[in-house]
């Protein structure tokens, strides 16, 4: 086996950074049409919820079959389906001829998302073998999200605000293709040398936890949450969560390993995606629908109002894997919970979006925290992980971020359109839910502070132990060369 050099080793981050940057291109993108796409296709509160949720939705669901599936199969066979279907995805996106095909297009793109994030993060940990390397090469990834969140505003407000909402969707297709095209060049294939079957009653549990939660969050409003359907929702995620944990824990190789979790530093970098994550969702849903609904911006004039909080979390992105890797996660951690959270206090108690200087203070805050975060959770989820099951611990810290993410656009919508309903304006329907995105970074400080010291590096330790087995990591089949 031939190790890879420095060069091919940053061509191989690099495309799968591309990757990523269609996936977390699309969401930004899309917060900012949403004002539009509601006025062309008559959207309430709730459809707009569906078109960004349809997406996380699926993609949570789908992100350990993946995972799973690429460590079995080939990380680069999936790696190449997940670019084909989103690409078509995209392109369906753009021909939607009603909100109800738009939902269901984006499950579309959502499969092939599904196979991107966690196949490229797995990629990524196979490839930087060392662990400063590694933590250096996902502060790179961190980043990346960071240039999508300041290039998506500002590229989906200027198509929007000249092409039309539909045009946000054409901008993946150069991008994937091109990626697509450099995958089959320069990517070698790698899988597991000892790879888990598939595990479809577990698969079938995730889909119908996360399926019926949503969809009670979201509609709840609407049906009333007291209603026999919302009451069916909730009983059927609760029986889902029972039984998926009591099934995965009998199985010899589950989806989701559950010793996973008796790593301190794992279990609190799940809880700390899925909060800032949701903060994150959130945050973008509130503003994006602030901006032009109420304060009557344009989506291109909106995506400027944006820019700082995109532009802190580009920068700070690559810093955070850098003391990820010398100082470790904990100080990244604190930053982050500390600065989310205070901006999440500035809208609550000040009401920070009805003034410019407090509503950008928030928007630096909080871009600042987001640019903190990302690197120790990635990290934290792949690191100590045999590498034969990296595709697996990276996409259960994706189907963490994208849980995330769906939660935070369904809880803050819905607490959002039950304020509406009520006759509440905007800033006041909103208060309770900027005190939601508050608590989810105070979780995130809190959190990070408990599952970053000696103690839980301990409980990581004796994990991988666990998980190696007394004659350590196997070797990986075909892992990366060149």
């Amino acid at each position: 086996m031939i190790e890879p050099s420095p060069r091919q080793r940053m061509l191989v981050l690099a495309i799968c950074c591309m990757s990523l940057l269609i996936v977390s291109l699309d969401n930004t993108v899309l917060n900012v049409a949403l004002p539009s796409m509601s006025r062309e296709l008559h959207a309430s509160v709730a459809g707009l919820q569906w078109t960004i949720d349809a997406y996380t939705l699926v993609m949570a669901s789908l992100l350990m079959l993946a995972g799973s599936t690429a460590d079995r199969i080939g990380r680069r066979k999936v790696f190449l389906a997940g670019l084909v279907a989103f690409s078509v995805g995209s392109l369906l996106c753009s021909l939607a001829p009603s909100l109800e095909w738009l939902v269901v297009f984006r499950m579309v793109q959502a499969v092939g998302g599904a196979m991107l994030n966690p196949v490229a993060m797995s990629i990524i940990t196979n490839t930087f073998t060392d662990p400063g390397e590694r933590a250096r090469a996902i502060g790179v990834w961190g980043a990346v999200a960071g240039v999508s969140m300041a290039a998506g505003p500002l590229v989906g407000g200027l198509l929007v605000d000249t092409v039309g909402w539909r045009s946000i969707f054409l901008i993946n297709l150069p991008i994937g293709v091109a990626a697509l095209a450099l995958t089959l060049r320069h990517i070698p294939e790698s899988r597991a040398a000892r790879p888990r079957r598939p595990d479809p009653v577990g698969q079938l549990l995730v889909i119908a936890l996360l399926g019926s939660l949503t969809y009670g969050i979201i509609e709840g409003p609407a049906e009333g949450w007291r209603s026999p359907l919302i009451m069916s929702c909730a009983l059927v995620a609760l029986a889902s969560l029972v039984s998926l944990v009591l099934y995965e824990a009998r199985r010899e190789e589950p989806l989701i390993d559950l010793r996973f979790f008796r790593s301190a530093p794992f279990s609190g970098a799940t809880v700390i995606a899925v909060s800032a994550f949701a903060g994150l969702a959130g945050f973008l849903f509130l503003n994006t629908l602030y901006l032009q609904d109420v304060r009557g911006l344009s989506a291109l004039e909106a995506g400027l109002y944006m820019l700082p909080m995109a532009v802190l979390t580009t920068l700070f992105a690559p810093l955070s894997g850098r003391l990820v890797a010398s100082r470790g996660p904990r100080i990244c951690l604190l930053i982050a919970g500390f600065a989310m959270g205070s901006s999440g206090l500035l809208f609550a108690l000040f009401e920070a979006e009805t003034s410019t200087p407090l509503l950008f203070t928030g928007y630096v805050l909080f871009g600042l925290g987001f640019g903190m975060v990302n690197a120790p959770v990635t990290n934290t989820a792949v690191s100590g992980m045999p590498r034969s099951q990296a595709g697996l611990a990276a996409a259960i810290a994706s189907t963490s971020r994208q849980t995330g993410s769906t939660l935070g656009v369904a809880v803050i919508g819905s607490v959002l359109a039950a304020g509406l309903a009520d006759g509440s304006g905007f800033s006041s329907a909103a208060q309770p839910a900027w005190w939601i995105i508050a608590v989810c970074g105070l979780l995130v400080l809190v959190v990070g502070a408990a599952t970053s010291g000696s103690w839980a590096r301990g409980t990581a330790e004796r994990t991988a132990l666990r998980l190696e087995g007394p004659v350590g990591p196997p070797a990986e089949a075909g892992a990366p060369r060149v």
